[in-house]
């Protein structure tokens, strides 16, 4: 298929590294609301990877867009895709020259693998890689296969063993605290300034965490729903905003202190970057985390120009996956509030079901069984 076609080519994908005679299971996207068990070929390790047993993986709001829609953001599913790219597992087979990890090993698994050749990688911006190979992602053609599967292989430098008494549910939201130390890093120094977030996602609450981590002296969280708002003050907001019920307030709130020294935007909305535009303080960074619609998003950029804003995009992560480890296994980030329904491969609709519902839903996790 020529890579600049936007039909989806539904031959099965060529891959290189399995054993065609062992089949398990994989969670596999044809198209818009096809998401099927399909039988796959086990992985074998090449040199350098392990395979890893899926413990517990969770449902992105990526998966969503892909699961709804065929794509997310300006990528678009052309091919069957196994979704998945925040999990956690079992080391239970190594690949040759393997030297830090064994059969047995629990580990968090670093989805994202740079070419570390391009000229974003040299320059140290491995999170904008031009080759990257980043699990579960339709970003380049053929695609990258996720790891809801049973077993999958992965590079040994991308995992990340975790003690014992961290969950592989809770050890799988490494990927996105990652995002979110990431785009914490983005805005510059945290401590003593007032911060304000649209949208109470996993994604919003864990910048709330970050953000509290980083000594915030306020967290402002807004959303549409009170039961996520709820959330996000267990996760660290020290106040939280009901848009659809109280828009106003979030105007009065910023124009009594002068705006917010710091602003994200991880509802992917373009209300919620107006909302993030607006409320900012004289000089600010707006840091826009969330993936907007495909296409145009209006923004009120007069208001940029008269305040004075830097608005900078923060794109996934690099090196803070090892840091959002390192969070999770010493209790820096407790993740148990946002941690809300587990189902089973064989649940997959009802899975992604409730991973749409704001109202009931916030980190659904899947496992093979």
């Amino acid at each position: 298929m020529n890579s600049t076609s936007n039909e989806i080519d539904f031959a099965r994908p060529r891959f290189d590294r399995f054993n065609i005679e062992l089949r398990m299971k994989a969670c596999v996207l044809h198209g818009p609301r096809d998401l099927v068990l399909d039988d796959f070929p086990e992985p074998t390790p090449r040199s350098g990877e392990v395979v890893v047993r899926l413990g517990a993986g969770g449902i992105c709001g990526s998966d969503l867009h892909y699961y709804s829609e065929g794509g997310v953001g300006d990528f678009r599913l052309r091919q069957p895709l196994i979704l998945g790219h925040e999990v956690a597992g079992e080391v239970v087979e190594v690949g040759p020259k393997v030297r830090t990890l064994k059969p047995g090993d629990r580990v968090a698994v670093n989805p994202n693998h740079p070419c570390g050749e391009c000229r974003q990688c040299q320059a140290g911006r491995r999170n904008l890689c031009a080759n990257v190979q980043f699990f579960g992602s339709a970003a380049r053609y053929p695609h990258v296969q996720g790891a809801f599967a049973e077993r999958f292989a992965v590079a040994e430098a991308n995992c990340f063993v975790v003690p014992p008494e961290i969950s592989f549910r809770a050890a799988a939201c490494a990927e996105p605290l990652a995002v979110a130390l990431h785009a914490i890093g983005r805005a510059g120094p945290i401590l003593g300034r007032t911060v304000f977030i649209a949208g109470s996602g996993p994604i919003g609450v864990l910048l709330a965490a970050t953000a509290r981590m980083a000594g915030a002296s306020g967290i402002c969280v807004t959303d549409l729903f009170d039961e996520p708002l709820g959330i996000a003050q267990a996760m660290g907001a020290t106040e939280t905003i009901n848009v659809r019920s109280d828009h106003g307030k979030v105007t009065v709130l910023a124009a009594e202190r002068g705006g917010f020294d710091v602003a994200f935007e991880a509802s992917g909305h373009p209300g919620g970057l107006m909302s993030a535009i607006e409320v900012a303080a004289p000089g600010a960074p707006v840091v826009q985390v969330g993936m907007l619609p495909r296409g145009q998003t209006p923004a009120p950029l007069n208001a940029v120009v008269t305040k004075e804003l830097r608005v900078l995009g923060s794109f996934r992560f690099d090196c803070e996956y090892a840091v959002a480890v390192a969070a999770l296994a010493s209790g820096q980030i407790d993740v148990g509030p946002m941690l809300t329904n587990e189902f089973t491969f064989a649940e997959l609709g009802p899975a992604f079901e409730a991973a749409a519902d704001r109202r009931r839903s916030m980190k659904v996790s899947l496992r093979p069984s």
